[in-house]
């Protein structure tokens, strides 16, 4: 399979789960608003308040994570190799060349954040700087330019927007029902015997749902990193590059210090070094990124054709 294919085949998986999980998030949300006997134009105002805060948490994504992560400027000529293959990159793909930042730490990882092409930021670690050649360099930038340019820091504010508010709307619910809230009584038996069906489904939804939502979240993430991965060869034509650089990192066992786990979906690999030793599919489930091994042996594919 080509590049151009695998990218081809890497959107429409991941147009597919964000339709499931729209489509998920809007059944969840009218079942639990039935069951629970709350008006569905109160849910709609609660996702817009939701929408309206996160909004601006998405606009200031930059800075706030920039702040988090103790990172710094880079000086173009203590860094020489990072800034001249970003704008060698951004040049031949016509892209705005992004701010770029380092954080001094011995870790090796590198993430993009920003709201647009405009506005983005590309940082790594000095350890990722400092121990891959200018081939790896130039791989890791594009993966991370590949996020930029696939929009993927607007699509995953979104998903964690979606996340956030069944994770809140299932517990406000859970509370009001227990404070008065409900659905209302009737004489008829047949209407108080389907409205227990519904009620017990609500109840069923509201602690299940933002369990739910998080593993297609995670999903969602993983099928993400595997596209920025066969649009950064798309960029630089190198795939073995790419496959140098992830072979160096996954060898790297120092967990990142400035990462969490609000912010470890950005790197380029899992900056927690969770994903070590999980082997089985359901522990595959929880991970935020795809194994390197799994994304070396697709990229190999890529390299023979």
């Amino acid at each position: 399979m080509t590049h151009y294919q695998l990218v081809a085949k890497n959107k429409q998986r991941s147009f597919l789960i964000i339709t499931l999980f729209i489509a998920f998030i809007v059944g969840a949300t009218y079942v639990m608003a039935k069951g629970f006997g709350y008006s569905l134009s109160l849910v709609g105002w609660a996702l817009i308040l939701s929408g309206i805060t996160s909004f601006f948490s998405y606009y200031y994504s930059d800075k706030i994570i920039l702040g988090i992560s103790g990172a710094k400027e880079a000086k173009r000529s203590e860094f020489f190799d990072f800034y001249t293959v970003t704008e060698n990159i951004c040049l031949g793909q016509k892209m705005p060349v992004p701010k770029l930042y380092v954080i001094e730490d011995s870790a090796m990882n590198a993430f993009a954040t920003g709201r647009d092409p405009e506005h983005a930021v590309v940082c790594a670690t000095t350890g990722l700087l400092s121990r891959l050649n200018r081939s790896e360099i130039e791989a890791v930038v594009a993966h991370e330019l590949s996020h930029v340019r696939n929009y993927d820091i607007l699509l995953m504010s979104i998903v964690s927007i979606l996340v956030g508010f069944i994770a809140l709307l299932a517990d406000w619910m859970i509370r009001m029902s227990f404070w008065g809230g409900g659905r209302k009584k009737s004489d008829n038996d047949g209407d108080n015997q389907m409205g227990a069906v519904i009620a017990i489904l609500a109840i069923a939804l509201a602690i299940l749902s933002p369990f739910v939502a998080q593993l297609i979240q995670l999903a969602i993430s993983r099928r993400r990193e595997f596209l920025a991965d066969a649009s950064g060869v798309e960029m630089t034509k190198n795939p073995e590059g790419l496959i140098k650089a992830l072979s160096k990192i996954s060898m790297d066992t120092e967990p990142l210090e400035a990462a969490n786990k609000a912010t470890a979906h950005l790197y380029i690999s899992d900056p927690l070094k969770n994903t070590k030793g999980a082997i089985h599919t359901f522990a595959k489930l929880f991970n935020t990124h795809p194994p390197v091994e799994e994304r070396i042996a697709i990229l190999r594919e890529m390299s023979r054709k």
